[in-house]
């Protein structure tokens, strides 16, 4: 399509300093603001590989006492998964985030069957059914929880509708000393939360994603690297319409991309675990 797509919210690396550094996700948190109390059920997920090391982390929802929704392309691959409903992440060390802790509640993570990542031509064949959930060993301490929307209600919305976004996402870039754009992001290690607009899209990807602006402009914000897999809520609701799936560069301007979870079976998948 001759265009980049940047898959949003992995954090690259397994050490504690790469951890900082992530990877992939929108634009809703660059410009936006603390979330307080405000959501507490949007947590931040980190994965791990067999050997129980820290591979990347996403942001995710609970949308039952033990059942997390988070990105596939964060869950794809792994082998366990901690979660952190915290409104602000401690600082990494040995004992705490982001190898576990009092406050790190460990589950399974589980990918949609029909999730695709291989690069095909064009859309959505770059990115198909992005979906994971993480199912937790016990009760997440968390009273309130985000709801899953009807079927085919994003078909519905229409250009400049408003749209939350909550996420862990990095939060500014610090541009110069000859470091690639994705090393010169900064995190607040804060759950974040930013108003946005719907963008209107008659091509291939409205079937599968929604279209959000990543602008700052007129008080809007978008996602970042990290906030992979967080919520797109119908504003002032605790509705998940889509997650946070890719942006289209590497500053995360212009417009992001969000995985629909109004799709009839993914709304399937989802439920056979809450079940």
């Amino acid at each position: 399509m001759g265009r980049r797509f940047v898959v949003l919210g992995l954090v690259l690396g397994v050490t504690l300093t790469c951890l900082l550094a992530v990877g992939a996700s929108a634009q809703a948190i660059q410009f936006g603001r603390p979330d307080g109390d405000d959501h507490p059920y949007v947590c931040l997920v980190v994965f791990y590989d067999e050997q129980d090391q820290p591979l990347w982390r996403t942001t995710g929802e609970l949308i039952s006492p033990t059942v997390v929704v988070t990105a596939g392309h964060g869950t794809f691959g792994t082998a366990g998964a901690r979660v952190w409903f915290l409104k602000q992440i401690p600082p990494s060390s040995p004992g705490g985030y982001p190898y576990g802790g009092l406050d790190a509640y460990p589950g399974t993570p589980y990918t949609n069957l029909q999730y695709r990542s291989t690069p095909l031509p064009g859309l959505p064949g770059f990115d198909y059914h992005d979906v994971g959930v993480v199912v937790l060993d016990e009760a997440a301490p968390v009273t309130q929880f985000a709801s899953l929307p009807e079927p085919g209600v994003v078909g519905s919305l229409r250009p400049r509708d408003p749209v939350d976004l909550v996420g862990y996402g990095v939060n500014y870039r610090e541009p110069g000393g000859g470091l690639p754009p994705y090393d010169q992001w900064r995190w607040a290690r804060e759950r974040y939360f930013a108003p946005c607009r719907v963008i209107e899209t008659r091509s291939a990807l409205a079937g599968e994603f929604l279209k959000l602006s990543a602008n700052p402009a007129q008080g809007k914000g978008g996602g970042t690297f990290g906030d992979s897999g967080g919520p797109a809520l119908k504003a002032g609701t605790d509705v998940v319409l889509a997650i946070t799936a890719f942006g289209t560069n590497a500053p995360c301007m212009g417009t992001g991309y969000y995985q629909r979870l109004d799709i009839p079976d993914i709304l399937d998948w989802i439920d056979d675990f809450v079940d």
